[in-house]
């Protein structure tokens, strides 16, 4: 701009000299003959250029004078913890880059504290979780303890029941600290794939062969909806059975009400969906969308017999997760489907 400044000033002052050779008579013309005879016509034209320099500066740089104190203005406020603002791009040169940068910086500041906020409420929601949730058994197991060994306790068999309830209460107890540093592990990446090929029907198959005896005991049992093509993936085949244990397990806890569990699989394009239902009562539309948060349990199944430690189906999102795949859960009239969708190369 200076430069453009520069030669505009040179142009008017060349313009202004041949308006006075052919204004000679006029004030102009008279003005600019006074000032040549007092201090010469070079010093004349240098006083106009310097003059018409500043001019033409000044008209030029306005808007960007204007527009620079509006981002000064802006980062005051991003700086005071105002992280709404966005500055209006004007232009396309160095001003609108600067600003289009200052406003993705503003925003992922933003997104940086939010994410920090949110850690650290998951982190007091997740540690109020593990202390209620490692209490109960704790205290149950402690209870009984005291009973047998104050000799609270009418007869031995009385004792060998008390000694029991404790027993299994310290293996729940087991299991909730296990499953949650599975699921520490999983969240902070530190668990590597053992990937292999494996033909997802044939896995499908012995999963649920393996669950009839419990399904037996739930007057229960499994069908299959297989197709006739093979759906072969390279995963990892421990984890992925954890996953469809978790399901399965699930689906014969909370559908004893129904006479089935259904197991489907269906490939899509390049991806491969398993579907595990239960006719059981449905899972509210309120609460699906956090089913797969860590410890969160309906308040249906909160009992000793169906509540679990809450950290299975957060554990089965990792580990789809870490396949690059998604999983999810829909209800229908009379039953609820969980779905788990995975990548075929």
């Amino acid at each position: 701009m200076f430069f453009l400044s520069i030669v505009l000033a040179g142009l008017t002052v060349g313009i202004l000299l041949i308006i006075a050779s052919a204004l000679y008579y006029t004030i102009i013309g008279s003005l600019l003959e006074v000032l040549s005879d007092t201090i010469g016509v070079v010093p004349t034209v240098i006083i106009a250029g310097i003059f018409l320099l500043f001019f033409y500066f000044f008209l030029l740089t306005r808007k960007s004078t204007r527009y620079i104190a509006e981002i000064t203005e802006a980062l005051g406020q991003i700086a005071e913890g105002n992280l709404e603002i966005t500055i209006p791009i004007r232009s396309n040169d160095e001003l609108g880059f600067l600003a289009e940068n200052i406003n993705h910086m503003a925003a992922k500041l933003k997104r940086s504290i939010e994410d920090e906020r949110n850690a650290e409420r998951t982190k007091n929601e997740l540690i109020t979780s593990v202390s209620h949730d490692l209490r109960t058994p704790l205290t149950s197991i402690m209870g009984y303890l005291e009973l047998i060994t104050n000799d609270r306790y009418d007869d031995e068999i009385r004792m060998r029941y008390y000694a029991d309830i404790a027993y299994q209460k310290s293996k729940s107890l087991k299991k909730m600290i296990d499953d949650l540093f599975e699921l520490t592990t999983l969240n902070y990446g530190k668990i590597e794939l053992n990937r292999e090929t494996i033909d997802l029907g044939q896995l499908l198959e012995q999963l649920a062969e393996e669950f009839v005896p419990m399904l037996d005991q739930s007057n229960m049992e499994y069908r299959l909806f297989l197709p006739d093509y093979k759906v072969v993936l390279d995963a990892d085949a421990h984890m992925l059975v954890r996953v469809f244990e978790n399901l399965i397990s699930n689906a014969i806890r909370y559908g004893r009400q129904g006479r089935y569990v259904d197991i489907s699989m269906e490939r899509i394009k390049n991806s491969c969906v398993v579907g595990i239902a239960n006719y059981g009562n449905p899972i509210p539309e309120s609460e699906l969308p956090y089913i797969f948060d860590k410890f969160y349990r309906m308040e249906q199944s909160r009992s000793s017999e169906t509540g679990g430690t809450g950290l299975g189906l957060a554990i089965a999102k990792n580990i789809v997760e870490l396949h690059d795949g998604q999983i999810r859960a829909h209800t229908q009239a009379d039953k609820t489907v969980f779905e788990v969708t995975l990548q075929i190369d």
